[in-house]
């Protein structure tokens, strides 16, 4: 830059990315602009006052932002750390900018789909422009480039005053008051205890310790120490790793090499997800250690109906970006398997998360959520319109998507629903758990996290809030070993008994030799209705497909439901109440015609593999990625996969047999030749 000319640099206040011919980072400010003369000349004042600070020279940003910090102190503002640019190639820092603490607005959170209105505190930004931007030079040292100290808000008079800004209350950040803290809260003490006596221990001069001061240095401490138990639990996943091959875990580290979030899955987990993953459910209300960090399992179903672990993890936070990461290693665990169906809260970051990692994944929100906040939002309503909640029922059980939305108009006039009224945002969101929305979809029975949440209650044998996390992963495993005890036992179950038959009916016979023990359960009372309490009326015959109306003689036929049974040579037969669709069982509707026309087998397109012994013992088709189905170089990751499992069973099967041990050694001798 030339010493005679004056540069024109914009204010920082709003910052995008571009990519210069370097492929450095450069930060470009959209705003207006002033005059700056030229920064590139070193001086050598030291005096805290607003003259010569452009081109000022420091050996490091923390020398720059003392400097700025004093300066502050000095005028009455306190500063803070606005945006570090740094190079893409060695992420190195190479432009800092400090504002006044009052630069900027107050982000807006926008996520109210939960239904409560979070209270907000006083506005502390309100836009001032004061700044100083410091820049690299070639020689490592740093200079100030752009400097404004204009303020739109008045300035601190009193030193007692200007030592409550953040940036100069430095008392609580002495190491001998940050270990008085920690020590009070290790002897059970709240942060409004803690600050009362240190308060009452300090002197005069030295400023108020504040509750929200005690909550920094506690999570800043908590941090420290959750790092640390971090390497324990890394450390019992790398023995695993020695006697598991197909573990699967990963570390997220923050920048100054702090474990943040951790994922994790063990081979059988893996196994099972390729057998059962077609339907997730995905929670992170269950808090199991001290450090208060979100335990997030991935579970589903068994060929029992049992819930089943497929991965854990533990998370620093709820953000968008956390959960990417985690759906991300998810995928990378489980082959690029997507799973067709995840049930969640109603949590507006993990669905944006969904969005991008599991694009074709339909997103169902958990039903029990929603009951939970039905019974705080209608109540206004409830106690204003007598026919309300019969309304409100109607439309939410609506059949079809055309009555559904038809009963919408109906209610949102009838009642007066405001715009922005937590009905109105459901009415958004229908895709995501309006019945009629969903009944394409197979859930396996699932509608609510309530899967998680016995998950949850199971967990309880073994964690809770003052879990170590160190000992987290031991008492996982206990938790996983006990559960998949209970999965052998259904297994031996159902393999050691004969099924108790209501009927001589060869499509109940089938059902019952084909069905796992728990399932054959749900398929018997279907079936039993079908026989004592249905009857039906023709809606309509053609030469191709016959058009019943099912239902109980005392109940009203708008809620009978709509059979059309296919007369070409395949059998194919379907409900309105969409049950074998979503829960992959037949419903009573569908047995009843099926008796009525003398049908005497159960085709086996309507045997789910799910709910059979084969599903844990077979390998079927899934969704697979297409990295790994189209692998033309070799043998794709998932079909080793597959030969690795069933090599695991021969070897699980054998080990307790020296004989049959000494067979399978055999055959692998032959094959080795």
């Amino acid at each position: 830059m030339n010493e005679s000319e004056a540069d024109v640099y914009p204010i920082n206040t709003q910052i995008t990315e571009e990519v210069d011919a370097e492929d450095l980072s450069i930060a470009t400010y959209e705003s207006e602009k002033i005059n700056c003369v030229d920064a590139n000349v070193e001086s050598d004042k030291d005096e805290v006052n607003g003259e010569n600070i452009l081109g000022k020279v420091f050996d490091t940003t923390d020398d720059a932002y003392a400097f700025y910090n004093d300066y502050a102190f000095v005028h009455g503002f306190g500063i803070r750390i606005h945006t570090t640019c740094k190079n893409k190639g060695t992420n190195e820092p190479y432009r800092k900018t400090l504002v006044c603490d009052k630069e900027g607005f107050k982000r807006e959170d926008g996520n109210t789909s939960s239904g409560h209105e979070k209270k907000r505190r006083r506005e502390v930004r309100i836009g001032c422009k004061a700044m100083l931007r410091i820049s690299k030079r070639k020689d490592g040292k740093w200079f100030v480039d752009l400097f404004d100290d204009t303020h739109n808000h008045e300035l601190s008079i009193t030193p007692t005053k200007v030592m409550k800004h953040r940036s100069h209350a430095k008392f609580h950040r002495t190491m001998e008051c940050k270990s008085l803290m920690v020590q009070l809260n290790q002897s059970g003490l709240k942060p409004s205890q803690i600050k009362k006596t240190i308060n009452a221990m300090k002197t005069l001069n030295e400023p108020d310790v504040t509750s929200k001061q005690c909550v920094d240095v506690l999570s800043e401490q908590r941090k420290h120490n959750r790092g640390r138990k971090f390497y324990g639990l890394i450390k019992h996943l790398q023995d695993k790793a020695l006697v598991d091959n197909d573990q699967y875990y990963v570390v997220d580290l923050c920048s100054d090499g702090c474990p943040r979030n951790i994922f994790w899955a063990d081979g059988r987990s893996r196994d099972d997800f390729t057998k059962f993953g077609d339907v997730v459910v995905f929670d992170v209300t269950y808090m199991t250690n001290k450090f208060k960090m979100p335990f997030a399992p991935f579970t589903g179903v068994n060929h029992h109906g049992q819930s089943i672990l497929f991965c854990g993890a533990l998370l620093e936070n709820e953000k968008e970006e956390t959960f990417v990461w985690l759906f991300e290693h998810f995928l990378k665990c489980m082959f690029s398997k997507y799973p067709n169906a995840i049930i969640t809260d109603q949590d507006k970051a993990m669905g944006n998360a969904i969005k991008k990692v599991f694009p074709n994944a339909r997103h169902r929100f958990c039903a029990w959520h929603i009951k939970k906040h039905e019974l705080e939002h209608l109540r206004p309503y409830i106690s204003r319109y007598s026919d309300f909640q019969e309304s409100y029922k109607e439309w939410v059980m609506s059949d079809t998507i055309e009555e559904f939305e038809t009963m919408w108009e109906v209610i949102r006039d009838k009642y007066k629903l405001e715009n922005n009224c937590w009905i109105t945002d459901m009415y958004n969101q229908r895709i995501h758990w309006a019945k009629a929305f969903l009944k394409d979809i197979f859930l396996a029975g699932m509608t609510t996290s309530g899967r998680s949440e016995s998950i949850d209650s199971f967990f309880d044998d073994f964690v809770n809030s003052s879990t170590m996390l160190n000992d987290f992963l031991v008492q996982y495993d206990k938790a996983v070993v006990s559960r998949r005890a209970a999965e052998e036992d259904e297994d031996f179950k159902t393999m050691n008994s004969r099924p108790v038959l209501s009927s001589i009916h060869p499509i109940e016979a089938i059902a019952g030799e084909c069905y796992t023990r728990k399932v054959f359960e749900i398929f018997k009372k279907e079936w039993i209705e079908a026989t004592n309490n249905l009857t039906h009326e023709t809606l309509s015959k053609s030469t191709e497909e016959i058009k019943y109306r099912v239902g109980q003689l005392n109940v009203d036929k708008k809620y009978w439901r709509i059979v059309s049974f296919c007369l070409l040579k395949k059998m194919h037969v379907t409900c309105s109440c969409a049950k074998y669709e979503t829960c992959g069982i037949l419903c009573k509707h569908i047995l009843y015609v099926m008796k009525k026309r003398h049908v005497d087998t159960l085709p086996s397109h309507y045997i789910l593999p799910q709910w059979t012994l084969n599903a844990r013992y077979k390998v079927g088709k899934h969704s697979i990625g297409l990295e790994e189905m189209n692998n033309k170089n070799g043998v794709s990751a998932y079909t080793l996969w597959c030969v690795r499992s069933n090599f695991n069973k021969v070897i699980e099967q054998a080990k307790d047999s020296p004989s049959e041990i000494e067979n399978v050694n055999n055959i692998l001798i032959k094959l080795l030749q």
